[in-house]
C-alpha cells in the first residue's frame, strides 16, 4: 500500500537518487545533499510547529512509502511562507496602451515586470513518483493530497496557493526564454542558474536581474512564444490544478517563462469537497465482501500532524463514519473511533 508521511534525515539516500533521475528543470529538487539536508531538517522544524510562515519559509514535505517493501518512492510538498527570508521573484506579463493624437494610432504592448506579488504564499511543489510506480492513479493521489493537507490544517497555510510549472524547452533541452533574457544578466547556462537557484539561494537574482520593465516586442520571437508555455511534460500537471480551480493570468518564471498558477485556498475544489468521518474498521477475514464498491478508492489522512499518514484505499462511506480495512488503519495509525478526512479518487 502506497502512503505518504512526513520526510525524515533516513530518507536521505532515496531524495539524493530521485533527484539523479529528475535530472535538470525541476529546482525543487537538487543533487545536492547539502540542500536536501537543510530542507529535511526545516520540513521537520515545519511539521513540529517550530516555523512561522509570516515571517520565515517553511515546508511541510512528504515522501511516498511502498508499505510492502518500506522504500521510498516518490515526494510532493507544500512551502509555505515563500518570499519571507529571501524574496520570491516573477514576471507579470501586463498590457500597455498608448495612443497618439497626431499619428491617430494606439499602440498596445505586452511588459514584463518583476515582482514580490506571492510573498508569503503557499507553493505546490517537489512532485515527483519513480517510474514503476506511475499507474493506478498514483499520480493523482500524490498531487491531490495536498489539498487534504490544505483542508486538514487550514491555519497553517496562507490563502494564497499558487505552483510553478516547468517552462517550454527544445528537444535539446534549451530555454528560448532564458537565451534572450535570463543570460544576458547572468552569463551563465540555464542549467547553471537554475542549479544556483535551488541550492544558494535567491540573492544573486535580486542583485543581476534588471528591475526595468521587459518589452515583449523586443524579445526574439522564438523567447516571446515561450511566455506562459508549460513544458510538454508539465501539460497534465496543469489541466490537474486547472481542474482544482487554480488559473493563470499573466505571471511566469524570470528563467523559463513558464507558467503560475494560483487559486484561493478556500476555492480549491478538493479543499471545498474534504470530508470527516470516525473509523470504523472491517474484520480482516470480511473486508473484501463488506467493501461495497473495491474499485472506488479514497484518499485518507488521520489528520494527526505529528504523525501525519494519507493513503489511498477504497473505503464504505457512511453518514458520519468511514468503515476502512485493517490494513489501511494500520498505515495511517488509527483506531475505531478516531477521525480522518478523505477526498474520493476520480477513477477512469
Amino acid at each position: 500500500m502506497l502512503f505518504l508521511r512526513p520526510v525524515e534525515l533516513e530518507d536521505l539516500d532515496a531524495l539524493l537518487e530521485m533527484s539523479i533521475e529528475v535530472g535538470s528543470g525541476m529546482t525543487s529538487m537538487p543533487n545536492d545533499e547539502g540542500t536536501w539536508l537543510s530542507r529535511v531538517t526545516n520540513s521537520k522544524d515545519t511539521f513540529a510547529g517550530l516555523i512561522d510562515a509570516n515571517k520565515s519559509e517553511g515546508v511541510y514535505f512528504l515522501v511516498a512509502e511502498d508499505s510492502d517493501t518500506q522504500t521510498v518512492v516518490g515526494t510532493t510538498a507544500i512551502y509555505v511562507g515563500i518570499g519571507t527570508r529571501t524574496p520570491f521573484y516573477s514576471y507579470k506579463s501586463t498590457l500597455i496602451v498608448q495612443y497618439s493624437d497626431v499619428l491617430k494610432k494606439t499602440i498596445e504592448n505586452r511588459v514584463l515586470h518583476l515582482v514580490n506579488d506571492f510573498t508569503r504564499a503557499a507553493e505546490l511543489g517537489s512532485l515527483f513518483l519513480r517510474k514503476p510506480y506511475r499507474h493506478s492513479g498514483y499520480g493523482q493521489f500524490m498531487s491531490r493530497s495536498r489539498y487534504l493537507m490544505l483542508a486538514d490544517f487550514p491555519d497553517q497555510f496562507d490563502e494564497s496557493v499558487m505552483a510553478e510549472l516547468r517552462g517550454w524547452q527544445n528537444a535539446e533541452g534549451h530555454s528560448p526564454f532564458w537565451q534572450a533574457l535570463g543570460k544576458k544578466f547572468f552569463d551563465l547556462p540555464f542549467e547553471n542558474a537554475d542549479y544556483i537557484s535551488a541550492t544558494k539561494g535567491t540573492q544573486f537574482i535580486q542583485e543581476l536581474m534588471p528591475k526595468y520593465p521587459v518589452y515583449v516586442d523586443l524579445l526574439p520571437e522564438e523567447a516571446q512564444a515561450c511566455i506562459g508555455k508549460p513544458h510538454d511534460i508539465s501539460a497534465k500537471a496543469i489541466h490537474m490544478l486547472e481542474k482544482e480551480g487554480f488559473y493563470y493570468d499573466g505571471y511566469v518564471d524570470l528563467f523559463d517563462g513558464g507558467p503560475t498558477v494560483h487559486c484561493r485556498k478556500s476555492l480549491i475544489r478538493s479543499v471545498r469537497e474534504t470530508t470527516v468521518k470516525t473509523v470504523s474498521i472491517l474484520t480482516a477475514t470480511s473486508a473484501k465482501t463488506e467493501l461495497h464498491d473495491p474499485n472506488q478508492r479514497y484518499m485518507i489522512s488521520n489528520r494527526n500532524i505529528a504523525h501525519y499518514r494519507i493513503t489511498i484505499a477504497p473505503a464504505n462511506v457512511l453518514d458520519n463514519t468511514l468503515e476502512i480495512t485493517a490494513e489501511c488503519a494500520a498505515v495511517l495509525g488509527v483506531t475505531a473511533g478516531d477521525s480522518v478526512s478523505l477526498i474520493a479518487m476520480e477513477e477512469k
